[in-house]
């Protein structure tokens, strides 16, 4: 492996590790050398190679009491990835309830803030690191019924330019990523099984298919490393061309 996509000697954590397109990425952070904990609801599943971490993303204690138990079993933190996301209902604005409007918003960009404000003091100790959100080909163009999703998204995207900002005299990147459709779970939750979610969604991206959890993790891992050392504040599409046109 090239010297620059190696994350050897780092710490690594992956918040809604338990899915398709996190445990990719916690995948490909483990093979490219870095020790990582894999935080989820659930993690029951979660390899041995990896530090399984419960935790709520949407509760500041949760977060705060997992990053440092990350922090101490790890020896430290270098990269984070916000993967986080709950299953947001099909709604507009006029059928989604305050409730259910906030819940989505508290996993997807609460999550991310909680996570990464426990997590930049470690970073910062150790001389720097890399903060990834991901976000989504949504959350730069609107889809009917996404309403909430789309929101998360595109809060995400500008929330990562923001710290870019805040955090960039501490040698701390801070970037989103945004997929396209991929072939996950969700895609079965939401169409009923992936045969239908590659006819409904395939031709909307100029590739004319759905991504694969592992060009997401590719990706990630080119945002994590020193391949990217002159990358932040950037929202990286790897969405098949689905925003292109």
């Amino acid at each position: 492996m090239d010297d620059k996509l190696s994350l050897k000697g780092k710490s690594a954590i992956v918040t809604g590790a338990a899915g398709g397109i996190g445990g990719a990425i916690a995948k490909t952070f483990k093979d490219a050398g870095a020790q990582v904990a894999c935080v989820d609801l659930v993690v029951d599943k979660i390899g041995r190679d990896y530090l399984p971490i419960r935790c709520d993303v949407s509760s500041e204690p949760e977060t705060k009491a997992a990053v440092a138990a990350i922090a101490k079993t790890l020896g430290g933190i270098h990269v984070l990835v916000n993967a986080a996301a709950m299953r947001d209902p099909t709604a507009s604005v006029t059928d989604l309830d305050l409730a259910a409007w906030n819940k989505v918003f508290s996993v997807n960009v609460g999550g991310a803030y909680l996570m990464s404000r426990w997590a930049i003091p470690h970073m910062a100790k150790a001389g720097g690191g890399s903060i990834i959100h991901i976000a989504s080909q949504l959350g730069t163009v609107g889809t009917p019924g996404r309403v909430a999703y789309c929101a998360t998204k595109g809060a995400l995207i500008t929330m990562a330019k923001a710290m870019a900002a805040d955090h960039a005299g501490q040698q701390i990147r801070v970037n989103t990523l945004s997929p396209g459709a991929v072939e996950t779970d969700r895609m079965i939750l939401r169409f009923g099984d992936m045969k239908k979610a590659r006819k409904a969604l395939g031709p909307k991206h100029l590739v004319n298919r759905l991504g694969l959890p592992e060009e997401i993790a590719a990706a990630a891992l080119f945002l994590a490393c020193d391949a990217s050392s002159f990358v932040t504040g950037s929202n990286l599409l790897v969405d098949g061309g689905y925003n292109a046109v």
